[in-house]
């Protein structure tokens, strides 16, 4: 009997989930959804791994899909999943067509067009945010002042907050919308649309899910901390757990699950970022792949659980997921994830203030993005950041008080750079 999981786009992100699966005895294979691997994975050695096949074209190409379908057959494998955004609706279609667990191919366009999947919440019912597929400059110029407030402007394709940006009027809208709109995203292809949706008020929460054979279990949930930086408005400068006595949980779930049904997502897992609005929970948009930041190891100290383990039971043994899904969930501890947040840019020399932060209570470790001699970049988005900081604690008013720490030590101060050369220094021309 053949052991092996094939994951498309797998990449460092989703190396827990390749492992957790080799862990289990099973061999995996990478599958390469495009001929070069998309900029912001560059870089990935894939070691462990069993083999790597290499999709040369389109997903919807014929001749090199049948190529890219016989290869995977041939490994007669029990799951074809994804491994990331870009994996989705190529692992969706091999799925399908080898008679695998799968979500489908019908709606994996949806699953991924940052407009449809709002729409499609529309067309079911669902509570769905106003917005606007821009056609042009002068549609967008009007839609923002009809509307009127703020407005969220964001590619239909992307990941990583890229291209996200919070417009206060049309002329700053009409900006972001020439800024996104000929741009290559964080995956190196060119934006294939811009979505404008009106800003949604409320506190904002990532409620993490994995699904088999329809039905659905919540892992984690988190609450974002958001700051204004940089000239970002709503920066998502932490994420904190939310327990399991959390008043609003409830009806985050129920929510959820009714946006995992409406988009057909029966099988793996989801990433939701859903708006408490005062009228009710809101989506904002999900990914039909695992949540990022390493959330997961976050989740398994705060839950005992993440969506690792409960993805590689859903394919790999769904009558254990049938049995055990609905099984209660206990607080372990409270856990939070302070994605730091630099002013600067240039050469990092050192992290000054980094010794302060090891020595609070709930400190966990940290994941350095940009080491010392790197080059930082002033932080705008998920993939600008210097450092991931994780802290843990039974109390959650200890954890509450480092994380507040942690944000005000974070900036001016807790990074060293090395001042850039003089051009008006002696021997200049």
């Amino acid at each position: 009997m053949t052991r092996t999981v094939v994951m498309v786009d797998l990449y460092a992100p989703t190396m827990r989930l390749a492992q957790a699966y080799l862990d289990r005895g099973f061999d995996v294979v990478q599958l390469q959804s495009t001929p070069e691997v998309p900029p912001v994975y560059r870089g990935f050695d894939g070691v462990g791994l069993s083999g790597r096949i290499v999709h040369g074209g389109g997903a919807y190409d014929s001749d090199d899909l049948e190529r890219t379908i016989e290869l995977v057959a041939a490994l007669n494998p029990v799951a074809v999943t994804t491994g990331g955004e870009t994996g989705v609706e190529l692992a969706d279609l091999i799925s399908e067509r080898l008679g695998l667990a799968t979500n489908g191919s019908a709606l994996s366009s949806v699953r991924r067009d940052k407009f449809a999947m709002i729409e499609r919440l529309r067309s079911h019912g669902l509570r769905a945010t106003a917005q606007l597929l821009v056609p042009d400059v002068e549609t967008l110029r009007c839609w923002h002042e009809s509307v009127g407030g703020r407005v969220v402007i964001k590619p239909t394709r992307s990941a990583g907050n890229d291209g996200v940006q919070f417009c206060a009027d049309s002329s700053e809208s009409v900006a972001a919308y020439r800024q996104i709109v000929h741009r290559q995203n964080i995956f190196g292809v060119t934006n294939e649309g811009v979505v404008a949706q009106q800003f949604l008020v409320g506190g904002e929460y990532v409620v993490n899910t994995v699904s088999s054979r329809g039905a659905h279990r919540v892992t984690d949930m988190w609450k974002y901390v958001k700051m204004s930086a940089n000239g970002v408005s709503d920066r998502v400068g932490a994420a904190v757990s939310v327990p399991g006595d959390d008043s609003r949980r409830a009806a985050l779930v129920d929510y959820a699950t009714s946006v995992l049904d409406a988009l057909g997502i029966e099988h793996g897992p989801a990433h939701l970022e859903i708006m408490m609005t005062p009228d009710g929970p809101c989506l904002v948009e999900i990914g039909a792949r695992l949540c990022g930041a390493d959330t997961a190891r976050y989740a398994e100290i705060a839950r005992g659980e993440s969506q690792i383990d409960w993805t590689v039971t859903a394919f790999t043994d769904p009558d254990e997921f049938a049995r055990e899904h609905t099984r209660p969930a206990v607080d372990r501890s409270h856990a939070a994830m302070v994605f730091s947040t630099s002013p600067y840019e240039g050469t990092l020399r050192s992290y000054p203030k980094l010794d302060q932060v090891l020595a609070l209570p709930s400190y966990v470790d940290h994941q350095l993005v940009v080491p010392p001699g790197g080059q930082l970049q002033r932080t705008v988005s998920d993939v600008t950041e210097p450092m991931m900081i994780g802290l843990s604690h039974p109390v959650r008013d200890v954890l509450e008080r480092d994380l507040t720490t942690v944000l005000f030590l974070d900036g001016d101060g807790f990074y060293d750079v090395a001042a850039e050369p003089d051009a008006t220094a002696v021997g200049a021309p």
